[in-house]
């Protein structure tokens, strides 16, 4: 299941997954202090993209880490195969703390395990305006040229909730340039609690495909 970001992290403002097996939280038991490395803007694209699909070829998964780059501070590591009507779930580590015990293998029917992350990137019903209104955008924007027809490309699309109001911040560059300081901009959109969110995200796109955002955006420097 989804839920929001913790408010003091770091590393991403999206909301993390929790992975619940039987019940229990596994990432909460192995690593309590981390955070998951699987958010939400990682669900966007199609199902074979995501994070915990299971496919024939065994892939190692990073599940959690400290708010910092696995390689430097750690986390909680699994290997994830499709093996006939089968799910495995292998090989777990711990690089946070290797003295901490790893949960035996898991096996999921496929069936199952497959309904059971779609049910889970269905569900909004964790999310603030904000998470609601940021996926909303990052979609449209990735269907929509509004930010092209203007020669720029968007980077990156981040819900920011420690803000009054909230908000989504767009970031963009000039069209094939690498999002380095001095070339990004950022475009604030307040976010309005009781405006659908859809309707939100309309009256965003139409705004950019009328004008230019950087007339209203800032340089991150």
């Amino acid at each position: 299941m989804f839920v929001p970001p913790r408010p003091d992290a770091v590393m991403s403002p999206w909301g993390e997954l929790r992975v619940l097996i039987d019940g229990r939280d596994v990432l909460a038991e192995m690593h309590p202090d981390g955070v998951s490395s699987c958010t939400r803007e990682e669900w966007f694209g199609a199902a074979e993209e995501w994070p915990l699909t299971a496919s024939d070829e065994p892939r190692r998964v990073e599940l959690s880490n400290n708010d910092c780059v696995t390689d430097c501070c750690g986390g909680i590591f699994v290997t994830i195969r499709r093996r006939a009507d089968r799910v495995e779930w292998t090989g777990w580590e711990n690089t946070e703390d290797v003295r901490v015990p790893v949960p035996d293998d898991f096996h999921f029917d496929t069936a199952r395990y497959d309904a059971e992350l779609a049910r889970a990137v269905a569900d909004d019903s964790w999310e603030e305006p904000v998470d609601g209104v940021a996926r909303l955008l990052a979609l449209a924007l990735a269907e929509s040229d509004c930010f092209e027809r203007w020669g720029w490309r968007v980077h990156l699309v981040l819900p920011r909730r420690g803000h009054r109001p909230a908000r989504v911040e767009v970031h963009f560059t000039p069209r094939g340039a690498a999002p380095v300081p001095g070339s990004v901009y950022v475009q604030d959109v307040p976010v309005a609690r009781y405006v659908p969110a859809a309707e939100q995200v309309r009256r965003i796109v139409a705004a950019v495909a009328a004008d230019d955002p950087q007339k209203t955006a800032r340089l991150l420097g």
